[in-house]
């Protein structure tokens, strides 16, 4: 398996970050993934996961935001960060032009990025998927960091761990409930918000991001039913 190609994506005239694009044989789909708070795009779950999809045969585009590539802890203000989704997604469009994309991303990643989709809807954007949406600071159980997700205009993917001490499951259950049917809630068994498991749950962290994987080809495939045959 051929490693994944580096560039370079220009977020305004100032800033470039570096970005990793894998693509297989004939892309179903392509999905734009940003990383979360604390760790790159060069972070083992995000690479995993991305090698999981590449094996579904869809194509990943994941990127530095710019704190992250500067060697920051704090991350970008909402208008710095919606500003390198926007890069990044306009790039994926541009490399593959002609297949369903989606964008999202871990934690941090994907809340900027739907909060970038609510401002402004970015073209060619199909759906979001969140891999682990951080509803709430740890500890501090609430439902406001949801509240645009009422003016995202196309469909999401919540992917989520039982022990996600960032999502407690009841009150993500409740904003899934109200968005209808434009949200769908995948649920990993004794996940924690990393997506790990412990011994005794009886599946491996590997079999958890399979199972993500697994789930997220099968919703892009929904979302566009053609993409198999394309």
């Amino acid at each position: 398996m051929s490693p994944p190609e580096p560039l370079k994506l220009k977020v305004d005239d100032d800033t470039t970050v570096p970005a990793l694009w894998w693509q297989p044989p004939q892309p179903l789909a392509l999905y734009v993934f940003a990383h979360g708070a604390g760790a790159g795009m060069h972070h083992s779950f995000m690479a995993d996961l991305s090698q999981a999809l590449l094996q579904q045969s869809v194509a990943t585009l994941r990127y530095q935001f710019p704190y992250m590539e500067r060697g920051s802890k704090r991350p970008d203000s909402p208008a710095v960060a919606h500003a390198a989704v926007r890069a990044a997604v306009a790039a994926a469009r541009q490399r593959l032009p002609d297949t369903p994309l989606f964008a999202g991303g871990k934690s941090f990643g994907g809340r900027m990025t739907s909060q970038a989709q609510a401002a402004e809807a970015m073209p060619g954007v199909r759906g979001l998927v969140f891999v682990g949406f951080p509803l709430h600071p740890a500890g501090k159980p609430g439902i406001d960091r949801a509240a645009h997700l009422a003016q995202v205009a196309v469909p999401m993917l919540f992917l989520q761990g039982t022990r996600d001490e960032l999502a407690e499951l009841a009150l993500l259950q409740g904003v899934v409930q109200g968005l209808g049917d434009q949200a769908t809630l995948h649920i990993e068994d004794d996940a924690d918000h990393a997506f790990q498991v412990r011994a005794r749950s009886g599946r491996n962290d590997a079999q958890v991001v399979q199972a993500l994987a697994d789930a997220t080809a099968a919703w892009f495939l929904a979302q566009a039913p053609g993409a198999r045959g394309g």
